[in-house]
């Protein structure tokens, strides 16, 4: 079966070239051939071969094999990673030794074996196509750690709160310690993970992230730690488990508070011990991870309700960081929705768009539930929707809860109060428009417009709409 690769015989007889040119040529996908030396420089830099197949002797009667070291020597220079097979017709061991001290993978005598050459060809084949495969990835981690340390993944907030998260990022950052990151969902737990990594020594090394959520419990030893060929049914290959992948960086598990009562004890030894067995496995491999975790519970609750093994929670909690809901820093939402603004204007077209002075009102008015990653979505679906230049209160939509929100009156409320209430925030969230904020209470424009006039909401300071008086 013929094999990928580029194989260059350098040899000065040609009747030799012609027998390799056809044994080999139906083994591989392409055979060169050259006779004269001088040209391997040239060919190397415009082909790039995979492999060389180079004579020792080019000079009649001279068989020391000083030539063929010589040209060794010339290809490497060009590319230290060439793979070069020696070929000659004097089979001298010291010569050999000789040839691989100076970096060559392999040595062939002549009169060849072509089932010994051909393996031995192979065999140099597949090395150059594992420097290949490292060399992609070493690429793909160069790109990876430089998409990591992106500006952009750079925490934004000036509030008192946010300042002192950051004090504490940059204190605990270059250190070792286990970090225990809480906080409400949407406060960027994840991003204060990756922020510690990327202050860190380990930042050229992966962060590998495990949401603790997502993992079936019946593959969690798998997931984590990885299993051999034949484990169990489906293990039809061996792989390699988040713990090892993350070894030499940073593991960050998310939820940790999720991960089951039964399994938190294996999860402790592993990291007591630095080490983890494969399942199906009686080989342990040492790990070297930073540990990160992250929670929206309260573990010391849990603790005393025999959720969570106080041991654990002492080893993932050297510090622990707690991130502030985005209603305890509102003096950080008009940065982060100018933040989000400036990302999606650019990533839907709408250089000009900005956000009106009673739209900020409005967010920063509002109790944010889902925190930092509601109001990005909030920004980017005003963004589409808008037809606007500016982006108003009305493009903005949100699943109103009056027991979260500040200033809300104490229940219970007269029904007239409820009512003037509904058709208020109506009106708001439809930018003053009565058809729309008609269409959103269920009732006529006509119907709308009449309980406006009975309630003296002055609707003219609420409406754009054509013929509304």
């Amino acid at each position: 079966m013929e094999s990928h690769g580029h194989i260059l015989i350098v040899d000065d007889d040609r009747g030799v070239l012609r027998s390799l040119e056809i044994l080999l040529g139906e083994e591989f996908k392409r055979v060169s051939t050259l006779s004269n030396p001088n040209l391997i420089p040239g060919y190397i830099s415009d082909y790039a071969p995979d492999v060389v197949l180079l004579d020792m002797n080019f000079s009649a009667g001279r068989h020391s094999g000083n030539e063929g070291i010589y040209w060794l020597r010339e290809i490497r220079s060009r590319d230290e990673e060439a793979v070069v097979v020696l070929f000659t017709a004097y089979g001298d061991v010291e010569l050999a030794v000789k040839a691989m001290k100076e970096g060559a993978m392999d040595f062939v005598v002549k009169p060849w074996n072509n089932e010994r050459l051909i393996t031995t060809l192979q065999t140099a084949l597949k090395l150059k196509q594992s420097q290949h495969e490292v060399k992609d990835l070493n690429r793909r981690k160069a790109s990876l750690s430089q998409e990591l340390n992106r500006k952009g993944s750079e925490i934004i907030g000036r509030s008192p709160g946010m300042k002192q998260v950051m004090r504490m990022v940059e204190k605990v950052a270059a250190t070792e310690a286990n970090v225990l990151i809480t906080g409400e969902n949407g406060t960027g737990k994840e991003l204060v993970a990756r922020e510690l990594h990327r202050r860190s020594a380990r930042k050229d090394e992966p962060l590998i992230t495990v949401d603790l959520t997502s993992v079936n419990e019946s593959l969690f030893e798998s997931e984590l730690f990885g299993h051999v060929k034949g484990a169990f049914t489906d293990a039809k290959t061996d792989r390699t488990g988040r713990l090892e992948t993350a070894s030499g960086g940073t593991l960050f598990l998310d939820e940790i508070a999720n991960l089951p009562r039964h399994l938190q004890a294996k999860m402790l030894t592993v990291l007591q011990n630095r080490q983890i067995t494969p399942v199906g496995s009686s080989q342990s491999k040492p790990i070297d991870v930073r540990l990160i975790c992250a929670t929206n519970k309260d573990i010391s609750r849990m603790i005393e309700s025999g959720n969570f093994r106080d041991d654990l929670f002492y080893r993932i909690n050297t510090i622990q960081i707690s991130l502030p809901p985005l209603r305890e820093r509102r003096g950080d939402i008009e940065l982060l929705a100018d933040y989000y603004l400036r990302q999606y204007r650019h990533k839907y077209n709408k250089p000009g768009l900005r956000i009106d002075a009673r739209a900020l009102e409005k967010l920063r008015q509002y109790h944010w539930p889902g925190n930092v990653r509601e109001l990005r979505h909030a920004v980017e679906k005003a963004v589409i929707l808008t037809e606007n230049q500016q982006i108003g209160a009305g493009d903005f939509f949100f699943h109103q809860n009056t027991h979260h929100e500040e200033g809300a009156d104490e229940w219970p409320l007269k029904f007239e109060d409820i009512e003037k209430k509904a058709i208020l925030r109506a009106l708001d969230n439809n930018g003053g428009k009565m058809t729309d904020a008609a269409r959103e209470l269920g009732i006529t424009r006509q119907t709308l417009h009449n309980k406006i006039k009975r309630y003296n909401l002055k609707p003219s300071d609420k409406t754009h709409d054509p013929g509304v008086h």
